[in-house]
């Protein structure tokens, strides 16, 4: 029977409403109705309390008998791995066992085949010297001297020749077992010492010997102490922008790596698209899992940005980090939507909508570009640092242009014709040209374009560069003073581009910078030749 001790205050609950518990509340004091609605009220939270506390019990019931059967199922499976294990030991003892056995049993075969090849020669020589000691001692009784001659000179070569005379009389092989012998003391104790399996101890993460570089992490760790049983690690991480340790709301999942077999593990090609990364491992032998380690922090800070629609040319389709040329654009959707205007119409119809088509009020208060500026700008502005990313246009792409822009570039303006962009241009349209462009001065670039194109920001130290994304050659670089922020800027032509950012500045970059000084070209060298 079960004593519900939080009932106790439940019963007082007329105590709220200026009354003494239930059975000593005058009747006079209120009316008979309004004492009936507080008694009820009071039993109502009984009653709840009552059946919650039975959930309680209940569902508490249930994980013990969970856990009962749990304990039962493991146990059993425990069991049985044991009987494994052992029998496992038993068929190694006796496989050992008949091996040695066997040893013992060859060693004594040949022992035996040498002494009785050896005893058969003996005998054979013993029954021989008996035969002509018979024959010499007989000989000793002839009379005739022709006959003593003959028989003693038979007697001579009969000994010269005789096998008793050129025997060893050493055995071959001795009597001695003694290196078959054994003595199993140390591996009785090994035996003795046979325990369950300990859970292995936390790994440490070591902050210094982990590398965060070319979008790839390098976690490195070590064992508080040697463990032999140890079979593999399990590396987990997952992504946040919160410094410090890990918060347990609001968080990502878990990434997990398993069956790690050394104490180093890289994690490449990934988008850095958060600005840390948290990291723990943990040991398992055979049996068990051991406890995490303390989760490491490691920052992986890079730009991300998507290319921003509100900016971009009617002709042109955007999503994201992806632009194509639309040869329709907005046109007939304008023309449409303007004349539904005119009818008083109100939002036009979803199933008129395409990608290409942005109603005027979803473009926010900046101009769209327009005329010939098929641009699109990136959505985050870059005030300070240096930056990376990537770009892939169509095969079939006849024009485009890379670079940035300050926020202050006209509608009708393209990248690299004025004072304000910064660009290299890939034109395949009529004839093949690339170069790079800013104030409307252009410089041939005596280079093949490359399938993807890296753009290189130091917004701090005044440079933009272009590098082949795969080789890392350099292509251009701008030296100039960003006087404002700058943004990433895009023009495409009949065709369509592709981004690639949340990148790191890559390592062949960094090491290039610090030799570009003597091969870069800068803003004031380019020709003045009017597009």
């Amino acid at each position: 029977m079960f004593v519900y001790t939080d009932c106790f205050p439940l019963c007082l609950e007329l105590s709220k409403y200026g009354a003494r518990p239930l059975h000593t509340v005058p009747a006079h004091n209120k009316t008979e109705s309004s004492f009936r609605s507080y008694e009820n009220e009071a039993l109502q939270r009984i009653i709840s309390t009552l059946a919650n506390k039975n959930d309680e019990i209940q569902n508490f019931i249930d994980t013990l008998n969970q856990t009962l059967k749990g304990v039962q199922e493991n146990s059993s499976n425990i069991l049985s791995e044991l009987d494994e294990e052992f029998d496992s030991l038993y068929s190694i003892l006796d496989e050992v066992k008949e091996s040695m056995i066997n040893s013992i049993k060859q060693e004594q075969a040949r022992k035996s085949q040498e002494l009785q090849s050896q005893l058969s020669q003996c005998n054979n020589a013993l029954e021989n010297s008996e035969e002509l000691l018979e024959f010499a001692t007989r000989s000793l009784d002839l009379k005739e001297p022709e006959e003593f001659s003959k028989a003693a000179r038979q007697i001579k070569d009969r000994v010269t020749m005789a096998s008793a005379f050129r025997l060893s009389l050493k055995p071959k092989v001795s009597d001695n077992m003694t290196h078959l012998m054994v003595d199993f003391s140390q591996e009785r104790q090994m035996l003795q010492t046979l325990k369950f399996l300990p859970v292995p101890k936390a790994p440490e993460i070591d902050p210094v010997e982990c590398l965060v570089a070319d979008n790839s992490v390098t976690v490195a760790w070590r064992m508080p102490e040697e463990d032999n049983k140890i079979d593999h690690f399990i590396l987990e991480y997952r992504k946040t922008n919160f410094d410090g340790l890990p918060r347990v709301k609001d968080e990502r999942c878990w990434e997990i790596i398993d069956n790690i077999k050394g104490t180093e593990y890289t994690l490449s090609g990934l988008k850095f698209d958060s600005k840390y990364m948290n990291f723990r491992v943990r040991a398992c032998n055979k049996a068990v899992a051991g406890e995490y380690s303390d989760p490491v922090t490691l920052e992986t800070k890079a730009l991300n940005f998507n290319l921003d629609s509100s900016s971009s040319h009617l002709n042109l389709r955007v999503e994201d980090t992806c632009v194509e040329w639309d040869p329709t654009g907005g046109k007939g959707q304008e023309s449409k939507m303007k004349g539904k205007e005119n009818k008083g119409s109100g939002t036009p119809s979803p199933k008129r909508t395409s990608i290409g088509s942005r109603p005027p009020a979803g473009r926010g208060s900046r101009d769209r570009f327009t005329g010939e500026s098929y641009t699109v700008l990136g959505d985050t502005a870059i005030e300070s640092g240096q930056h990376y990313w990537e770009v892939k246009a169509q095969k079939d792409c006849k024009s485009y242009s890379v670079g940035v822009a300050y926020k202050t570039l006209g509608k009708f303006d393209q990248l690299g014709k004025t004072n304000t962009s910064w660009c290299i241009h890939v034109n395949n349209w009529l004839q093949n040209t690339f170069a790079a462009k800013h104030n409307n001065k252009v410089k041939a670039l005596d280079v093949t374009v490359p399938e993807r194109i890296g753009v290189f920001c130091d917004f701090d130290g005044g440079q933009l560069s272009f590098y082949d994304a795969s080789s890392k050659q350099l292509l251009y670089s701008f030296k100039t003073k960003f006087t404002q922020p700058v943004l990433p800027g895009f023009m495409v032509w009949c065709g369509g581009l592709s981004l690639n950012t949340g990148m790191q500045v890559p390592s062949a970059v960094r090491t290039l910078q610090k030799s570009e000084n003597g091969m870069t070209g800068s803003a004031s060298s380019l020709n003045n030749i009017t597009q």
